[in-house]
């Protein structure tokens, strides 16, 4: 027996009535889930042994821990790719993150995948954004050249093992194995797209993330007036999802016709994932989580779509993210960034107290990009604002 489901056996709650067993939550997942997701029951646990909890699975309250984060609520401050004033209806990180993981759940639920560490994985992908979007994650990483320069999915495992401080017995979330093992993952792409796949409900949560922002920033775009249906309508994507929309609505003005396109944008991409992958896990069953991974199982999109994927993503990167418009925010938003860093660095006693005891056994560069990471796009207006107005004192902690 596990030590998980020995702790499991053991483990009851009193609550005035009767007990609340939690084998009855590892049957729970035994019926619902397949063989070749993974159960709770076989986690390697936590770093910081705790007691499991009288009626929440181990992901489940790994899903808690980081939506009540500090660093979770800072995500309605963060920019999605558009930064300045430029409208109210663009997306910020964190309207994006529950869009990925609505969609992040679609697929854990038909594939019979654990919804619990699924959401837990998709809640946590963005918390290490810094503010201003893309450019403020390119600049931080000329700015951190010297320490190996900065990555937010990198910095997302610093924020839960290290800065978030929300336990006295322990520093960061002590978030389980798998849910960490995950974000690994994102932080080490590269390495990750050989050899040995991930579990099947991270490579999910990195399906749904693409899905929700080409889709997202497709709407964002198209509603900022950065694109247009025309322009649009010469990617291979578009056109079947235009055409699907018509067959279901006919002809529609602009603003209907937006919505609707980037619906079935993304009901057609989740489709062919799912189509795909039902017809590739049927090969799976019986296999465990770690059986699969090691068969290098991995679930994605067929061929066809996977071209046409491509295609739209190269469109954007060069028809918005490049936008005209959007240079001469970005330069704004990245000089702000670079300023805060060199006064930091030069004057490292304005770090507020937690950061500048941080320096103490880390490298500075490392330290201040810390620091400037966790700011929401607000948050480093003001203390940007507050150099030019003080030239002594520390800066607010976030």
């Amino acid at each position: 027996m596990s030590t998980i489901v020995a702790e499991y056996s053991a483990s009851t709650m009193s609550t005035g009535g009767p007990l609340i067993d939690l084998r009855r939550y590892a049957d729970r997942e035994h019926l619902l889930l397949a063989s070749y997701a993974m159960h709770s029951r076989d986690s390697a646990g936590r770093v910081e042994h705790e007691p499991p909890h009288a009626y929440r699975g181990p992901y489940g309250r790994d899903r808690d821990r980081i939506l009540h984060s500090s660093a979770f609520r800072r995500l309605s401050g963060k920019m999605q790719v558009f930064t300045g004033e430029m409208g109210t209806y663009h997306r910020t990180r964190l309207t994006h993150t529950f869009e990925v993981a609505s969609v992040a759940r679609t697929l854990a639920r038909v594939l019979r995948l654990n919804e619990d560490l699924t959401e837990a994985l998709a809640l946590m992908h963005d918390i290490g954004h810094p503010p201003y979007g893309h450019c403020g994650e390119d600049v931080l990483s000329e700015c951190m050249h010297c320490v190996g320069g900065f990555s937010h999915n990198q910095f997302a495992l610093t924020i839960v093992e290290e800065l978030e401080q929300r336990y006295h017995a322990f520093a960061g979330l002590n978030l389980s194995a798998e849910t960490l093992a995950g974000q690994d993952t994102r932080a080490h792409k590269s390495e990750a797209a050989v050899g040995r796949p991930p579990l099947l409900e991270v490579q999910i949560v990195d399906a749904a993330d693409s899905i929700a922002y080409d889709a997202h920033d497709i709407d964002d775009a198209l509603q900022m007036g950065l694109l247009s249906i025309d322009s649009l309508s010469e990617l291979a994507i578009i056109r079947r999802a235009m055409q699907r929309v018509r067959e279901k609505a006919g002809n529609l003005p602009i603003g209907s016709l937006r919505q609707l396109l980037v619906h079935e944008l993304i009901d057609l991409q989740v489709s062919d994932l799912l189509q795909v992958s039902v017809e590739l896990l049927q090969t799976a069953q019986g296999l465990s989580a770690e059986e699969v991974r090691d068969a290098g199982i991995r679930v994605g999109h067929s061929a066809t779509l996977a071209a046409e994927r491509s295609e739209l993503e190269r469109f954007l990167f060069n028809a918005v993210y490049r936008h005209p418009r959007l240079i001469p925010v970005r330069e704004s938003a990245a000089n702000r960034v670079r300023v805060l860093f060199d006064v930091l660095s030069q004057s490292p006693s304005r770090l507020p107290l937690r950061f500048r005891r941080r320096a103490e056994s880390l490298p500075l560069a490392r330290v201040i990009g810390e620091y400037i990471a966790g700011m929401t796009d607000q948050f480093c207006d003001q203390q940007y604002a507050s150099l030019e107005h003080s030239t002594a004192g520390p800066l607010a902690d976030w």
